[in-house]
């Protein structure tokens, strides 16, 4: 009896812990409607609230890709899942001297809605941002205040 009673509180706590993880988020019938006349062929569509803006993660045609709106409807980014090797050849040549030993885990291709590109490397839980032709940008990770400090210690890290 005791057993199960241990059982049933570790599968209540994760229960509570993934309905709090997964969260519904509000989003504005402006955001939806211009997400829908966009890429009215998306599936599997789950939305998250990034600061002011809405972020769509979906699939479209077999590809895994996230949008991002303001609040107003206005399309900011797409990012579309790449192949490593589809990076720029000046990404792969950084993440080798600048963290030697590490791998790119995930690759995607972003693009704003003036047309700039940016190319995101994932590497060690953090992302590592280029612009088009494969210079060093920033570093995101789930902490935005870390990302001023791990800036600096890159640009650091390349002036050596």
């Amino acid at each position: 009896m005791k057993y199960m009673m241990i059982i049933g509180a570790f599968f209540c706590a994760s229960l509570w812990s993934h309905a709090q993880s997964g969260k519904k988020v509000a989003v504005p019938e402006i955001v939806q409607q211009a997400f829908k006349k966009l890429y009215p062929k998306a599936t599997d569509v789950e939305w998250e609230k990034e600061g002011d803006n809405y972020e769509a993660e979906c699939e479209i045609a077999k590809e895994e890709m996230s949008v991002v709106f303001d609040s107003s409807g206005t399309l900011l980014e797409t990012e579309k899942e790449i192949e490593v090797k589809a990076l720029p050849q000046a990404v792969s040549n950084y993440v080798q001297s600048i963290l030697p030993g590490k791998k790119i885990k995930e690759a995607s291709k972003i693009t704003m809605a003036n047309g700039t590109i940016f190319f995101e490397a994932e590497v060690d839980g953090k992302d590592y941002i280029f612009d088009e032709q494969g210079n060093f940008v920033r570093i995101e990770n789930e902490a935005q205040d870390d990302n001023d400090d791990n800036d600096e210690k890159e640009k650091d890290k390349k002036k050596k």
